[in-house]
């Protein structure tokens, strides 16, 4: 097949177009991008190190068939497992999102931009064991940057959650336009790969919501990123794209699954995304309840000997989280209990802190987590739900109050950034280097740990670094 076979067949849709100018030819001038990429990649690997010590994760990564291992392929940091880049993929995607504290896009489309580094690192590492010279680090933080961008713009003005796709088909989307690119890929091949990504639809929410919360929503983003890979590398051997997969009356994109609404860019491709990451600093929760569970560790001292006469807790949120995190009624999961908005704003009063185990069955076995769940009242606060849509502030708001019986009340805590937005980087980026160190620690030999730190220290030196160095540090 030529490698011209969509402009043989017609012009490709603009914004095929478009996502493959910007892949192949977009420059980062930014200084502001490179340096939070660096600080977005060691998140992610760090997320993904500390989501293994989980069996419900564990279990998942690896080979598909035991023992099938490919000696010089994809590493997968914090094991010792060498897969081909589709399979590294899966197993590098499903473990930075198991834990749900991966950085996060929020927008008219939510979703986690880091998502993209299962396909980006295992693509890069299975480059860089096999080309000469070698890939520098730098190649993975320009593709992370681009990554965010093609996700997190296309978010910005299209709600694909409101017809009831899931938010992973733009990690398909902008990880097989990346990561084509990577592998030698020209403007025609990444445009037939991200035709081909957006015929593949998109997989339902249900496994986000009740009654069909489940684990499925923290692999999602792994099965993105490997389907991703493999859409490049088979573009990369000519097979063909589809220029109208958007457009095309009837059986487009656009009319299938969109309900005929157009596909088009809110604002030029650059490094905005980027540059405006909210990262879960703190405490793994959904993002839409950062704020939420912020506000409520503030109440913890004065209600942690007094939750008997709690007579009802208000939150006051955003219109997006009344409507996926705004949850009653008995949750059956880790996954569902880290989409509800009452149990994390519960276990935060009652603790004083929140952590993944708190979502464990042994955890949520604690009788006071229901009961003060019983007693939340959650409303939409519309001057939440404004700041939340505007790109000037792009806020999270929640505020809690908890009335005792008597009509006495705590004061209303209300907090509109966390600590992981751009207007907090100075005081979140120390906080989330201490996270990075504990996750490493969590896996990691001192030693390791020790090297990985060192190697990390400047960004400059690391974007320099050789990819298969960098990722032969993570070897278990």
């Amino acid at each position: 097949m030529s490698h011209t076979e969509v402009s043989s067949r017609g012009t490709a849709d603009k914004l095929l177009q478009e996502i493959a100018d910007y892949s192949v030819a977009g420059r980062v001038e930014s200084p502001e991008a490179w340096q939070t990429a660096h600080y977005c990649v060691l998140d992610a690997i760090g997320c993904g190190l500390a989501a293994l010590c989980f069996p419900a994760c564990s279990k998942l990564i690896g080979p598909v068939v035991p023992g099938a291992i490919l000696s010089g392929g994809a590493r997968v940091p914090g094991t010792g497992y060498e897969l081909d880049p589709v399979h590294a993929a899966f197993s590098i995607g499903a473990m930075i999102r198991w834990l749900d504290f991966n950085d996060t896009w929020l927008a008219a489309e939510w979703g986690h931009p880091s998502d993209n580094l299962g396909a980006i690192l295992a693509v890069a590492d299975y480059l860089g064991r096999t080309s000469t010279p070698q890939l520098a680090m730098r190649s993975v933080l320009e593709a992370t940057i681009k990554a965010y961008e093609i996700q997190g713009i296309l978010a910005l003005n299209h709600a694909f959650n409101r017809v009831g796709l899931d938010h992973v088909l733009l990690v398909r989307i902008a990880s097989t336009a990346v990561v084509t690119s990577m592998l030698g890929g020209n403007r025609e091949e990444v445009i037939n790969a991200v035709s081909n990504a957006f015929i593949d639809g998109g997989p339902l929410r249900t496994y986000r919501h009740a009654p069909n919360t489940g684990s499925r929503k923290s692999w999602a983003a792994g099965d993105a990123a490997s389907r991703a890979v493999r859409l490049a590398l088979m573009a990369r051997k000519g097979e063909m794209g589809y220029p109208s997969a958007l457009t095309a009356p009837t059986w487009g994109f656009r009319d299938a699954l969109f309900h005929g609404r157009p596909l088009s860019l809110a604002q030029p491709f650059g490094s905005y995304v980027i540059e405006n990451i909210l990262f879960k600093i703190s405490f793994p929760a959904e993002f839409h309840a950062q704020t939420a569970v912020e506000a409520a560790f503030a109440l913890h001292p004065q209600v942690r000997d007094r939750l008997e006469e709690i007579e009802t807790i208000r939150i006051e949120t955003q219109e997006s989280a009344v409507r996926i995190i705004d949850k009653s009624g008995p949750l059956h999961n880790p996954a569902d209990r880290d989409h509800c908005l009452q149990y994390m704003v519960a276990v935060a009063l009652l603790k004083g802190h929140l952590s993944a185990t708190d979502y464990e069955d042994a955890a949520a076995a604690d009788p006071h987590i229901d009961a003060l769940r019983g007693r939340m009242v959650v409303t939409e606060n519309p001057n939440f739900t404004a700041d939340y849509l505007d790109p000037a502030k792009r806020s999270i708001g929640n505020s809690v109050q908890v009335w005792f019986r008597g009509g006495e009340a705590t004061e209303k805590v209300t907090v509109e950034y966390p600590i992981g937005h751009r207007r907090r980087r100075a005081e979140g980026i120390p906080l989330l280097l201490a996270k990075f160190e504990k996750n490493l620690r969590s896996r990691l030999a001192p030693a390791a740990v020790e090297s990985i730190l060192k190697a990390c220290a400047d960004p400059a030196k690391l974007a320099q670094m050789a990819v298969r160095e960098f990722m032969s540090l993570f070897v278990v």
